[in-house]
């Protein structure tokens, strides 16, 4: 049984393992989860994260999800109408791969791997989205310095986050529903005693969004901008590959 304690994200390589083992063990109930806890909100926020990547530009592209979770923003730009190049999906929590993969077709392929430790070439992607990913690991720089690796030169990166609203009623009736209410739900229907506890802890930590454009202007980006989603529930970051 996990302690108040071991839902607070932990630091360095103790934190992979605890995010690691975290969705591991939510994997089978993650993706009900997902959209009942976001009132299926996060679907409309994939689909504007996809536009703001500019596929079309470069149609038949080679593109990488980090961070991939079960698939969902992967198949977001897959099965776009017009969409005829591939999409890698990687993450480093296995079962969560293995649970989406009935749902990929042809254009996506999946790797178990670590957004730190990337097993591709550089300047081998033509574009790079990260869904609710980046929050999670160990060491962001690191993260968004590897990103750049595989991007090539004048590509795009989307993030699509949580993050805190700057609305100060907003932010209030918000933080009761992560602290009060999503953790008793994720409980109750994922079965795991810490999970949902783990996420509000976790965004609360995260840095906000001006802060984040500056760790990836001093990560290898340009041109970093962003958009508040649903009264700055979420943010869209783009930044270009310098």
């Amino acid at each position: 049984m996990a302690t108040i304690q071991e839902a607070k994200p932990s630091r360095g390589h103790e934190r992979e393992d605890q995010v690691r083992t975290l969705f591991s063990e939510i994997a089978p109930r993650y993706d009900l989860l997902n959209h009942v806890l976001s009132l299926n909100i996060d679907r409309g926020w994939r689909r504007r994260a996809i536009r703001m990547l500019r596929w079309q530009e470069l149609d038949t592209g080679r593109y990488l999800d980090a961070c991939a979770g079960t698939f969902d923003l992967s198949l977001e730009l897959a099965d776009k109408a017009g969409f005829h190049g591939s999409v890698i999906a990687t993450d480093f929590a296995l079962p969560m791969l293995v649970q989406g993969r009935g749902k990929l077709g042809p254009s996506v392929t999946p790797i178990c791997g670590d957004t730190l430790r990337l097993p591709f070439a550089r300047a081998c992607f033509d574009g790079v989205t990260v869904g609710f990913g980046v929050r999670n690991l160990s060491d962001l720089r690191a993260g968004f310095t590897a990103l750049a690796r595989v991007l090539r030169p004048g590509a795009r990166l989307v993030i699509l986050e949580f993050t805190e609203p700057p609305n100060r009623v907003l932010r209030g009736l918000y933080s009761f529903y992560f602290h009060h209410i999503l953790p008793v739900v994720g409980r109750v229907v994922s079965g795991h005693p810490w999970a949902y506890s783990y996420l509000p802890e976790s965004v609360k930590e995260f840095p906000g969004p001006e802060e984040l454009a500056g760790l990836l202007a001093e990560s290898g980006f340009r041109n970093v901008e962003w958009r508040l989603m649903t009264g700055g529930i979420a943010a869209i970051h783009v930044a270009v590959r310098a």
